[in-house]
């Protein structure tokens, strides 16, 4: 991760991550056998920040909330893959352990945004 600044819009945070997964993988060596494994955690990161964007140009709250709810299943699905990356190729790695912490805290923010949502709603 570039530096400690982390952005306040969400879709700033989550193009950010992305961009720091992709970063990261890219300099990383590993075996041919983990070529899937770092598809799935690059497909899944940077999910997270298109369907915010598509989300905040959504023609109503309820198109809103559907893609805030597809970003919030990418970010859980983004830790599950950071989480088998750690335990299989990369233990100990310290950045992979912030990427990690990052896609906990936009899951956390972006759950939040979705019930604070629903609630105005009603």
């Amino acid at each position: 991760m570039e530096n400690n600044m982390k952005p306040v819009d969400i879709k700033h945070r989550a193009y950010r991550f992305s961009k720091d997964v992709i970063l990261f993988v890219k300099d990383q060596t590993y075996d041919r056998v983990y070529l899937s494994l770092i598809d799935q955690v690059v497909r899944s990161s940077t999910s997270i920040g298109a369907n915010l964007v598509e989300g905040y140009a959504g023609s109503s709250k309820r198109d809103f909330i559907k893609y805030y709810l597809i970003a919030l299943k990418s970010a859980n699905e983004s830790k599950y893959w950071i989480c088998l990356l750690r335990d299989t190729i990369w233990k100990e790695n310290h950045e992979l352990k912030k990427l990690l912490s990052e896609a906990d805290e936009l899951s956390k923010i972006i759950a939040s945004i979705i019930i604070k949502t629903k609630e105005n709603m009603k």
